[in-house]
């Protein structure tokens, strides 16, 4: 089952983290079509995070297509986004824990890593 983790420096709201979580999950095989999400309860007892907001975002997935709520019997998976198969998606992962190692070695903490990744992401998308 997922745990979900919110992060309350990085400027994105709540409820788009979970939703985040929740296709990153789906990306990498943490979660399959037909397993269901904690409960919105559960979400609440674990995470410092108001009930509504915690249904926005379920609300949000099951617009999407993502999941369907089943009226007293919680909110399942229903597919995976579009994207990498989740065998691709670990390949990639185990080449960035590598850089991480190396970045780490450099000395960046983990804010100095995302403000890199995120400079090198836009740069990429100027040269297009």
């Amino acid at each position: 089952m997922i745990a979900f983790r919110l992060n309350t420096h990085s400027g994105v709201p709540p409820y788009l983290q979970i939703v985040q979580q929740v296709k990153q999950a789906l990306q990498v095989g943490i979660l399959q079509p037909g397993d269901q999400l904690p409960t919105v309860k559960e979400v609440v007892a674990h995470v410092a995070i108001n009930p509504n907001t915690v249904a926005k975002a379920y609300r949000g997935l099951e617009t999407a297509g993502i999941v369907e709520g089943r009226v007293g019997s919680g909110t399942f998976v229903k597919q995976r986004p579009a994207g990498p198969s989740p065998e691709l998606q670990e390949a990639l992962s185990e080449d960035l824990e590598g850089w991480i190692a190396k970045a780490r070695e450099a000395g960046l903490d983990e804010e100095s890593m995302e403000a890199l990744v995120r400079a090198t992401i836009n740069k990429m998308q100027g040269e297009r």
